[in-house]
């Protein structure tokens, strides 16, 4: 593979980074090619040495959607982190996708119940002293704000289970890119 095939493919595999982080990789990776020609190397010989520029791209959008997703703690980090995990290699998406879209799907349902529940427990409050509700109107406002509570509740382990989750997820990434490290290393020095 020449300088320019490779340099194509993991300039393709970084579209959706940040301009200036794919811009630092591909300039890091030229100064591949580089010490490689002054070293005597053909750019066939660097190529191989720095291994499969599609993996290396994918690894690479791992570890920086992990170290957004450290930074920002917000929901766009955290999908970001989660598709670049997803996105190393189909072994890993059939393994890991139905257990993510199994605990997705029960923490979205959780999220639901919590604003139903919130949404209830205002409309008890709200009408429940005008439209006869058992115990007088101050059972219902203490009733009301007692749904709501519960709801804030459940609202609030939910987004503590999603933190969790994406926090394993992430970890799984950086353990995933460590197992592959030292089988990449013996490439890089040959």
């Amino acid at each position: 593979m020449t300088r320019a095939e490779f340099m194509g493919r993991l300039r393709r595999g970084l579209v959706g980074m940040p301009t200036a982080a794919a811009a630092e990789i591909a300039s890091d990776y030229e100064m591949h090619f580089e010490d490689g020609a002054a070293a005597g190397r053909t750019e066939a010989e660097v190529a191989a040495a720095l291994g499969d520029p599609d993996r290396l791209a994918r690894e690479l959008r791992a570890e920086a959607g992990a170290r957004r997703w450290d930074q920002e703690k917000n929901p766009s980090a955290a999908a970001a982190a989660v598709f670049a995990v997803l996105g190393l290699g189909a072994i890993d998406i059939l393994i890991l996708l139905p257990i993510l879209m199994g605990v997705i799907g029960a923490l979205f349902g959780f999220f639901m119940a919590a604003i139903g529940l919130f949404i209830g427990g205002g409309a008890v409050m709200v009408a429940g002293p005008f439209a006869g509700f058992p115990g007088g109107p101050l059972a219902a406002i203490l009733g009301g704000l007692g749904l709501m509570a519960g709801a804030t509740a459940i609202g609030a382990l939910t987004a503590v289970a999603t933190i969790l989750l994406v926090n394993a997820t992430v970890w799984y990434a950086r353990l995933h890119y460590r197992l592959l490290k030292p089988a990449l290393e013996p490439q890089a020095q040959a």
